[in-house]
């Protein structure tokens, strides 16, 4: 006879004890806070609350919508999330490949720990740290620059290499944090394909391309998955530390803009209606693609 739910969680009591802190992060940091879309409904007055403000439907949608530089905040936003997927997304998978076929461990181990210490540093470092070695008047880019006589750069003055500084950094920092997620997967493959393989005569290519890929595919694709559903809601905080007005043509996102109306101008309904909009553009994305996911392959996230 089946357990009932009672005797499942008594059952698994200590599964559920380490689960816990995990569920009350998310209902106190993620669903709680549900409650604040109701102001971009309203003209919301911090003096009176949300309650006591006055409820306006969807005046600030209809501003946002309405707004001259729409096109460009999406067309950033989206322009760099895309950059990010398309060059970040295959970086951890690209060097979690090179290290599994590594056979000394000592310098497996090296160049691992090397690739993900900088996902431990703050973004407020990693800006400075770019800001610095990008300097058009010391920095170690432009004195490579200058030692095959060229001209130096000034690339964080330059609108059109905003979006390639911000995704290599991107990279640089998190590239060795998220191999971890496909070196665990890598270990889950069995043996005995590899050695199932060398029988049939696969060279090491091929045990790569037949074996090793299809073993991960599924990490993969639920990775990817959640990747898309990020690829507008770009963060906050680099962004915000490596723009400048003179890139704000191709830097500023809705992150960015949120930030200004929002916090600068105070104008918290017209801000959180904006994220709102954002919110659900991304869940669409992430719905969309579980749903190609799912009728492609037998991987998926539901």
């Amino acid at each position: 006879m089946q357990d009932t739910m009672a005797q499942k969680m008594i059952k698994h009591k200590y599964l559920l004890l380490m689960f816990l802190p995990c569920l009350l992060y998310y209902i106190l940091f993620k669903y709680v806070p549900m409650f604040g879309i109701v102001i971009s409904f309203k003209n919301y007055n911090p003096f009176v609350g949300v309650m006591g403000s006055e409820w306006v439907g969807f005046k600030y949608y209809v501003m946002f919508f309405n707004n001259p530089d729409l096109l460009k905040l999406l067309r950033n936003t989206f322009l760099l999330g895309m950059y990010k997927l398309i060059f970040g997304f295959p970086a951890p998978i690209v060097l979690a490949l090179l290290l599994n076929e590594l056979k000394n461990m000592v310098f497996k181990r090296f160049v691992q720990t090397i690739s993900y210490l900088p996902h431990f540093i703050s973004n407020v470092i990693v800006a400075s740290m770019v800001v610095m070695f990008l300097s058009p008047s010391g920095g170690i880019v432009n004195k490579l620059i200058e030692a095959f006589g060229f001209e130096k750069i000034n690339f964080m003055l330059m609108p059109d290499m905003f979006r390639s500084v911000y995704v290599f950094s991107e990279i640089w920092q998190h590239v060795g944090w998220e191999t971890i997620l496909y070196l665990a997967a890598l270990t889950s493959i069995d043996p005995m394909l590899y050695e199932a393989s060398e029988m049939d005569g696969a060279s090491r290519l091929r045990k790569l391309w037949h074996v090793t890929i299809p073993g991960i595919a599924p990490t993969i694709v639920i990775l990817l998955i959640l990747n898309v559903g990020k690829v507008i809601e770009i963060g906050f905080e680099k962004v915000f530390l490596l723009y400048n007005p003179a890139t704000y043509e191709t830097a500023d996102i809705l992150s960015t803009y949120v930030y200004r109306v929002g916090l600068m101008q105070g104008n918290f309904s017209y801000a959180s209606a904006i994220d709102v909009f954002t919110g659900l553009v991304s869940l669409v994305f992430i719905v969309s693609t579980n749903y190609a996911s799912r009728k492609l392959s037998e991987t998926s996230l539901w």
